[in-house]
């Protein structure tokens, strides 16, 4: 008698069964994780498939600004992890990459800073039929700079002051401005945070503003408040996106963009109406935060 024969006879009959069963347990786990991906990745095509009837619209939009030397600035504000990213690319995704630029600055330079504040964005403006989507804005100077102590008090409040004119003046001339504020529950940013950390794929995108972000939501939710009070304005309204779900966040958002610019659209059976659930006016989401307060003492969005 072999090794291996002396092996199995020492072993019960219960013991060979277990093995037995237990390898048909891995091949189940392995469908059932089979069939698990194969569903993820369906939903994850058609909701891209959803997304195509409005991208070609976007492309449709664009031609309409080219030909009438037409200028547009995108706004993409909100906490981290918001989901600014993921709608810009899904935006620009087919538009003609010639007539679109997406601006993402960094920390200013020492020379940036001795400049009028409004300097460095405005050499980022788009031509004549040129759309520019910002991922973060001038508005870094109303939430992030504030509550990390980027800026100065003063600095801060003449930003507050001069923002509303300097926008007016920008609409006035002609440029389209669409000012779009991505809002993400606590315990969604969380768990985005959570995967990032997680993810080879996603750690780059993990900063050391990302791990105060939770610990400073309170923070957050007061210079939003503000920024809200005082910058939403007849000629620069904001557009609060609720994004917990990206998929209905980026949708809504190309609506919001496709509503601004009378074109002539491709498909008038598409539904152009953003859903009231998702899309809210900055003056609503005041209302909203200022009956919070008064309901609970603080601020909950």
């Amino acid at each position: 008698m072999n090794e291996q024969d002396t092996e199995l006879e020492g072993r019960t009959e219960d013991s060979i069964e277990n093995d037995v069963s237990t390898a048909g347990s891995d091949t189940n786990d392995k469908d059932a994780k089979l069939k698990k991906l194969k569903k993820k990745a369906l939903k994850r095509y058609l909701r891209e498939e959803e997304l195509k009837p409005y991208q070609a619209e976007l492309i449709q939009m664009q031609q309409y600004l080219e030909a009438s030397k037409t200028r547009m600035i995108i706004l993409f504000e909100g906490r981290d992890a918001s989901g600014k990213g993921g709608t810009i690319r899904r935006v620009t995704r087919y538009m003609n990459e010639k007539h679109y630029r997406v601006v993402a600055l960094g920390k200013p330079t020492e020379h940036e800073k001795s400049q009028w504040f409004f300097q460095k964005y405005i050499r980022q403006f788009p031509r004549g039929g040129e759309v520019v989507l910002f991922d973060r804005s001038w508005y870094n100077r109303a939430m992030v700079e504030p509550v990390f102590g980027f800026c100065t008090e003063k600095e801060y409040k003449n930003f507050m002051r001069g923002v509303g004119g300097f926008e007016k003046d920008l609409v006035r001339q002609g440029t389209i401005l669409i000012k779009l504020y991505f809002s993400v529950t606590k315990e969604e940013q969380d768990r985005r945070f959570n995967r990032r950390r997680d993810d080879p794929l996603r750690q780059w995108k993990l900063s050391e503003v990302d791990v105060q972000a939770q610990e400073r939501w309170d923070d957050f939710t007061q210079v939003k408040y503000e920024m809200l009070k005082r910058t939403h304005t007849t000629h620069a309204p904001w557009k609060i996106i609720r994004s917990n779900d990206k998929h209905q966040a980026r949708l809504n958002a190309m609506k919001v963009i496709l509503n601004s610019v009378p074109y002539e659209r491709m498909d008038d059976s598409l539904d152009f109406v953003p859903d009231p659930d998702i899309v809210i006016s900055g003056s609503r989401e005041l209302e909203k935060m200022e009956a919070q307060r008064l309901q609970g003492g603080k601020f909950l969005a």
